[in-house]
């Protein structure tokens, strides 16, 4: 089965659904967002590694920047933050390069590493994506992350493979149906940039829809 280009869903969701599937919905099916001091330091951290101007040739090692990347089999698009080359025995070959070049994707990300986040899931991704596209294996590549300044090498086993898979399965089904889970809420509730939008606290006591309901019933009374 391939996707219809109209309905690729972000690389960079993958992370968000790790996270939080309720703040994944928000921001890709109800398009909401709002910024707070991770988002903007994390935005700054980006726009260098965006550049897709930059191209670099260090000994056997060729680095670009913001290079574009998607897979139709997986329905998803988006940019590496940085795509090294490094020259070996496995890879492809490249226009006016002598050897074969092995991709290998770099993400970087503004913390430091976390058991629970989706770092290595949207790192997968990409590689997946560059897979489909350059008809090659690419077995590993790296997180780099700003609190620590170092990078951290990530495998592409098999069992992370399936890891994006099944959620990128189970996200274009919310997608496709346009429909936002409920989610508990957690102590990680307080550093999401969505908490105004999403109103956890708000979860614990009611659902969000009698809220409304009352609301307006007040509303109403009051005008009469």
């Amino acid at each position: 089965m391939a996707f219809k280009e109209e309905d690729f869903l972000q690389i960079s969701g993958l992370q968000h659904f790790r996270f939080c599937r309720k703040q994944w919905a928000l921001i890709h099916v109800e398009h909401q967002w709002a910024e707070n001091f991770r988002t903007t330091d994390g935005a700054l951290l980006h726009e260098h590694a965006h550049d897709k101007n930059f191209q670099e040739t260090r000994g056997d090692r060729i680095i670009t920047r913001g290079m574009n990347v998607f897979s139709a089999t997986l329905g998803i698009s988006g940019e590496c933050d940085v795509l090294e080359f490094h020259r070996g025995t496995q890879g492809i070959p490249l226009a006016g390069r002598e050897g074969l070049w092995q991709p290998f994707p770099v993400e970087y990300k503004r913390g430091k590493p976390h058991s629970q986040s989706g770092d290595a899931l949207q790192l997968c991704a990409q590689a997946l994506c560059l897979e489909e596209m350059l008809c090659c294996q690419i077995p590993q590549g790296a997180l780099y992350y700003g609190e620590l300044r170092r990078r951290q090498g990530v495998e592409f086993s098999d069992e992370l493979r399936q890891s994006v898979r099944d959620a990128l399965t189970e996200m274009h089904d919310f997608y496709r149906r346009g429909y936002t889970p409920k989610v508990k809420p957690t102590k990680s509730c307080g550093a999401c940039s969505l908490k105004e939008l999403c109103l956890p606290k708000l979860m614990r006591t009611r659902a969000a829809s009698l809220y409304l309901r009352q609301s307006l019933e007040e509303t109403n009374e009051t005008s009469s």
